[in-house]
C-alpha cells in the first residue's frame, strides 16, 4: 500500500503545471475589479438601436468597479484586446473611426494609416505591425499627418459615443462599451481582455459560444 502511495504522489509531482489561465469575464485586485461581456449581434443592435454591419468589429460591455476609496483615472487605451488564436492584438476603436465621423490619415509616400476610417492592418492603432503607417517600425521622414472631421448629423456615431465606456476619474462603479477589431472567424474563448492603467494590470477571458 505505501509503494502504492509513494508512486502516486511522484506520478503526480511528475506531471506539468497546468496552464493558467486568466479568470472567465471578471478580475480583481486591491484597486479595481473589472468585468466583462462580449455582445453578439442581437444584444449591438439593442445597446446602439442599429447594427454595425461589419463582422471584424468586437463589442465588449466593461464594468469597472472600485475596490478601494481611491479615484482612478480611466481611459479607454487602457484596454487591450488579445486574440490567442492567431496573436492579433487590438486597441479600442474611436466612435467616429467606426461611423465615419473622425479620421486621421498618415501618408509617408502616399499609404494610408486608416482605411475607412479605421485602422489598417499595421497601421497607428488597432492590430499588429510596429510603426506608424507601415508593418516595418521605422517612420520617415515625410509622414502627413491630416485630422478630418465630418459635421453631417450621425445617429449611429452618436449611440457608439453615448454607450462608451466613460474616460474621466471615476469614484463609483462605471459601465460602457469599448469597440474593438478581430480581422477573420474568431471564437469567444479565444478572446482575452487585458487592463493596464491606473488600476494597476488584470486579464479576463470570455466564456465559450453557446
Amino acid at each position: 500500500m505505501g509503494k502504492i502511495i509513494v508512486s502516486l504522489v511522484f506520478l503526480a509531482a511528475a506531471l506539468p503545471a497546468a496552464e493558467k489561465k486568466p479568470p472567465i469575464e471578471e478580475a480583481s485586485n486591491e484597486l479595481v475589479d473589472i468585468s466583462a461581456v462580449l455582445l453578439d449581434k442581437d444584444q449591438i443592435h439593442q445597446a446602439l438601436g442599429a447594427d454595425l454591419n461589419d463582422d471584424e468589429i468586437i463589442v465588449v460591455r466593461a464594468t469597472v468597479r472600485l475596490v478601494s476609496d481611491k479615484p482612478i483615472q480611466l481611459n479607454s487605451d487602457d484596454f487591450l484586446l488579445v486574440s490567442n488564436k492567431d496573436g492579433q492584438r487590438s486597441e479600442p476603436f474611436a466612435p467616429g473611426q467606426i461611423a465615419g465621423g473622425d479620421a486621421l490619415a498618415v501618408t509617408p509616400n502616399g499609404h494610408k494609416g486608416f482605411t475607412h476610417n479605421r485602422p489598417s492592418f499595421g497601421g497607428v492603432v488597432g492590430i499588429g505591425g510596429g510603426g506608424i503607417g507601415n508593418s516595418g517600425g521605422t517612420p520617415t521622414n515625410d509622414v502627413k499627418v491630416e485630422a478630418t472631421h465630418d459635421e453631417k448629423p450621425n445617429p449611429l456615431l452618436d449611440a457608439l459615443k453615448e454607450k462608451a465606456l466613460p474616460e474621466k476619474e471615476i469614484t463609483e462603479t462605471v459601465s460602457g462599451l469599448l469597440y474593438f477589431q478581430i480581422v477573420g472567424k474568431v471564437k469567444s474563448k479565444d478572446l482575452e481582455l487585458r487592463y493596464k492603467g491606473a488600476g494597476g494590470r488584470l486579464a479576463l477571458r470570455f466564456r465559450p459560444s453557446p
